[in-house]
């Protein structure tokens, strides 16, 4: 196959979306800075963010001073621009949030899912993105697309295709469903564990590292594999099911029909489940996360309490430890709202078994750290899927692209 030749169009296309993410990730920059951090020649660069600027993606952000000149004009990328929306479909309800492109959050519902049904909850998602933008007082032209976190595995392609068997999800089309309810935003549709580690490698613990797990921890467990700087899909999206590996052979039955798999032991229902098994009762509480929060609690003066939460580090850290001899990773991110739960008070017994399971000079290489956003992390990570289309682009999405002949 003949090599494809590059126009000055898919240059001049590169440039813009190399400045725009620059701008994105490490703005306030000066052009000085730019070109610096670019590889850009100083003239491109000013050609270039002269045009952002134009189009009203880039915009004056002060100024500092210089050694000996003029001060520096610094520029970053319009908040104003556009805004984007983030869903986190979870298996008992859904989180929208509506954030302007600086990734502040303008507005959020939340909503109770009863029944998981694809129809029904397509049809929330869609009015649920009315709602925050109407609550935010902008007009929904402003809207340059909406990121959806899902459980499961999603195949990429002319229209996603979800899997998630513990909402009861096979082969659901859920961007049609939502365009039949009257959604009409540009849609990218994700693994919510995906999502999540978006969002920590963008702005959280993962950033600055090039090989990187975060695991998501909440009812069920999930994980986000990223290798130089790239997350890993496999051959039809469906890499980082690392709740459904197996940690105890013929060991307690999972969600997915499975036995043994990892999610039935740290998962929270997996963990409440041991506790209620082993005490002959369940905990009071109301949803999971306070349930599970009772049972951190009560681990403080009950043995049985103490003796589920030990053994809940051991089998995370056993399966961290299959991530590090897998992966070789050099951070690990622990996240998930049962993550973080866990982990601010069992980190050091989770280490310490991870410790005891990995082979020794990968474990040496790693760090292990908490995930930087709580339940807002699916959301946040959701919404930055259209952000990457924008920076990718590096061009208004709601306009019609050039013809692929112009130069």
């Amino acid at each position: 196959m003949a090599p494809k030749r590059t126009t000055v169009r898919d240059l001049r296309r590169q440039n813009r979306a190399t400045l725009l993410s620059t701008l994105f990730f490490d703005g306030p920059l000066s052009r000085y800075e730019l070109s610096r951090l670019s590889g850009l020649s100083a003239a491109t660069v000013s050609n270039v963010t002269a045009e952002l600027v134009e189009d009203g993606l880039v915009v004056e952000a002060g100024s500092v001073d210089s050694d000996g000149g003029r001060p520096r004009v610094l520029l970053r990328v319009n908040p104003a621009f556009g805004h984007v929306v983030g869903v986190d479909v979870g298996e008992t309800g859904i989180k929208v949030e509506l954030f302007d492109l600086a990734l502040t959050q303008l507005a959020a519902r939340d909503h109770a899912l009863s029944p998981s049904s694809p129809g029904p909850v397509a049809s929330l998602i869609a009015s649920s993105v009315r709602e925050v933008v109407a609550a935010a007082g902008i007009p929904v032209s402003t809207v340059l697309g909406v990121g959806i976190g899902v459980p499961g595995t999603v195949e990429q392609g002319a229209s996603a295709v979800v899997h998630a068997p513990t909402i009861g999800w096979d082969g659901v089309r859920l961007e049609e469903l939502i365009r039949a309810a009257g959604g009409t935003w540009p849609l990218y549709v994700e693994n919510g564990a995906k999502t999540q580690g978006q969002a920590e490698m963008w702005f959280g613990a993962g950033r600055g590292a090039r090989h990187v797990v975060i695991a998501l921890i909440g009812s069920g467990v999930g994980a986000a594999v990223v290798t130089d700087g790239g997350v890993y899909r496999g051959a039809t999206s469906s890499a980082g099911e690392w709740g459904h590996t197996t940690i105890a052979y013929g060991g307690r039955p999972c969600r997915c029909g499975a036995l043994g798999c990892l999610e039935a032991y740290v998962g929270a229902e997996g963990i409440l489940d041991r506790y209620r098994k082993a005490r002959g009762r369940n905990l009071s509480g109301g949803d999971e996360q306070s349930t599970v929060a009772a049972l951190i609690t009560a681990a403080e003066h009950s043995r049985t309490a103490a003796r589920v939460l030990d053994e809940t580090a051991g089998y995370l850290g056993a399966g961290i430890a299959n991530l590090v001899n897998l992966f070789n990773p050099e951070r690990i991110v622990l996240g998930g709202w049962a993550g973080l739960a866990l982990g601010a008070h069992q980190l050091d017994r989770i280490v310490a078994a991870t410790r005891a399971h990995a082979l020794r000079h990968p474990f040496d290489q790693i760090s292990i750290r908490l995930g930087h956003f709580g339940p807002d992390a699916v959301a946040v990570g959701a919404a930055t899927l259209p952000v990457g289309a924008l920076l990718e682009g590096a061009s208004d999405p709601r306009k019609p692209a050039p013809h692929p002949n112009i130069a």
